[in-house]
């Protein structure tokens, strides 16, 4: 079982950045994929972003594609996203997710340990 612990989220306005944190407490985090979701209130939890164990292999939403940037550090058993050009759609809880062996993978069913997630509150 891994536990993961987001950080970073807050209230910033449309056009700003910030950078969510994702701290994994496994010796073996090098061999989880690690994915980012979103959940608006009443809506259904939908991908951001993912990364496959090694940073070879990244995947997008369409919707934050040249915006947002996943990154890894497995010495420190963290993921990264950089959120960028911040809009108010973009509002919502992020989860940090792992995917043990799995690859970089934008299906939530194919991650196993989730995250209690941290609020993102983008103002017009």
């Amino acid at each position: 079982q891994v536990q993961l612990v987001e950080s970073g989220g807050g209230l910033v306005q449309a056009g700003g950045s910030l950078r969510l944190s994702c701290a994994a407490s496994v010796r073996t985090f090098r061999w989880y994929a690690m994915g980012w979701f979103r959940q608006v209130l009443g809506k259904e939890r939908e991908f951001v972003a993912a990364i496959s164990w090694n940073a070879g292999n990244t995947d997008y939403a369409d919707s934050v594609k040249g915006r947002f940037t996943i990154s890894r550090d497995n010495a420190k058993n963290a993921v990264y996203v950089e959120m960028n050009s911040l809009k108010p759609e973009d509002t919502a809880v992020y989860y940090c997710a792992a995917n043990r062996y799995g690859g970089a993978s934008s299906r939530q069913d194919d991650y196993d340990n989730w995250g209690q997630g941290t609020q993102v509150t983008v103002s017009s």
